[in-house]
Parts: structure tokens; sequence; C-alpha cells
């Protein structure tokens, strides 16, 4: 059985959808945690704008792993692959 939650110091947090490729995945979570730098910059600078769209960004990439919205479980392989499909189109620029 997939797990569908992992446990870090304590805390249960949602895990990411296991069928998406690990290629795109990989591209997400670059995406992902190149926008949590972006967070904490702006947050240095003092930007509230550039912190607002830098979150936007992280939301849209957990959102694209499975890891917020609607549970990946209780997707159709079709929605799964919409869903991370449309964060790779986002998020990760053409190589």
């Amino acid at each position: 059985m997939v797990e569908r939650y992992i446990t870090i110091n304590g805390r249960k947090w949602r895990a990411t959808d296991p069928e998406i490729p690990e290629d795109a995945a990989a591209r997400l979570r670059k995406a992902l945690m190149s926008a949590r730098r972006a967070v904490g910059a702006a947050l240095r600078a003092g930007d509230g704008a550039a912190e607002r769209a830098a979150r936007g960004r992280v939301q849209e990439a957990k959102v694209a792993l499975g890891e917020r919205g609607t549970p990946w479980w209780e997707q159709s392989a079709g929605e799964r692959r919409a869903r991370w499909e449309r964060g790779v189109r986002l998020l990760c620029p053409p190589d």
C-alpha cells in the first residue's frame, strides 16, 4: 500500500503523489524550493508584492505535487496527470 502521509518531527504531512514521473517530480521540487527561497528574499527585503507572488508559486508547486488541494488518492488517473502537467507548464521553464 502506498503511504498517503509522511511524518517529520512528529508532524503529519501529505505525501507527494507517487504517480508523478520522477523527472516531472524533480522539476516541481526544484520550482518549489526556488519559490521558498523567493519568499525568504521577499521577507528580508520587506517586499509584500514579491512575497505574495512567491507564496503563490509555493502553493502552485504544492498542489502540482499533490501535497495540497484535492487529495491525490481521491482523483482519477487523468485528474492526477492534468494536475501535475499544469504545474510543470506553469512553474518549470523548458530545458
